[in-house]
């Protein structure tokens, strides 16, 4: 387990989290369930996605409002976890294209490090203020493990994929181009008011 003092790495994507995997063998029994919806698809959302020459998916309007935390995410049972965790990268995808971070705050513990790291980088730099173009969302492909861990914690990952976008950090800086990677978000939850919240969380190259 790692801790919340540990040095900020830096992300290629404009996205930044801290890791921490516990320890224990109880496996998901909703794992293996890929997220198939692009992203923005959700019911409170209107963002589309339309291909363009040179970047096959382009953003073209932001989202309406923030994700809800849906039904299947309340509780702190582990089907639970599997569909907040789902349910925390939608508010980040929601962050990125807005800059709105309360949604996503609300969802995190107040000692996330990582989390208020992203939260104020994407409130800086997002599609709304032209910070970040073309297919910038991550998708959830699998939450392969989830573990009970100490202080009724409970650790795991998710394999995630991000599409080919652009950022820049102000209006006359130069546009850095990032193409479709695949990730693992390494992320530990806490329970928090009978239900999960994030604690800590890295996004690592695969």
């Amino acid at each position: 387990m790692t801790t919340r003092n540990r040095q900020a790495t830096a992300l290629t994507l404009a996205c930044l989290c801290a890791a921490i995997l516990t320890s224990c063998n109880n496996k998901s029994p909703e794992a293996g369930q890929p997220n198939t919806a692009p992203p923005g698809s959700g019911p409170t959302s209107s963002a589309t996605s339309t291909p363009t020459a040179g970047n096959p998916t382009q953003i073209t309007s932001t989202p309406s409002a923030a994700p809800e935390r849906p039904k299947a995410a309340e509780g702190l049972t582990l089907p639970a976890a599997e569909a907040f965790v789902r349910h925390y990268v939608e508010l980040m995808n929601y962050a990125s294209a807005t800059g709105d971070t309360p949604p996503l705050l609300s969802a995190s513990d107040s000692g996330c490090r990582q989390c208020r790291i992203y939260a104020d980088y994407v409130k800086k730099v997002n599609a709304a203020n032209g910070g970040l173009s073309g297919d910038f969302s991550e998708r959830v492909d699998d939450i392969p493990d989830l573990f009970r861990g100490e202080n009724g914690r409970l650790g795991g990952y998710a394999k995630v994929t991000v599409g080919a976008y652009t950022s820049k950090d102000s209006p006359t800086a130069k546009p850095v181009t990032s193409t479709v990677r695949k990730y693992k978000r390494e992320f530990t939850l806490a329970p928090q008011q009978g239900a999960w919240v994030m604690y800590e969380m890295d996004l690592v190259p695969q």
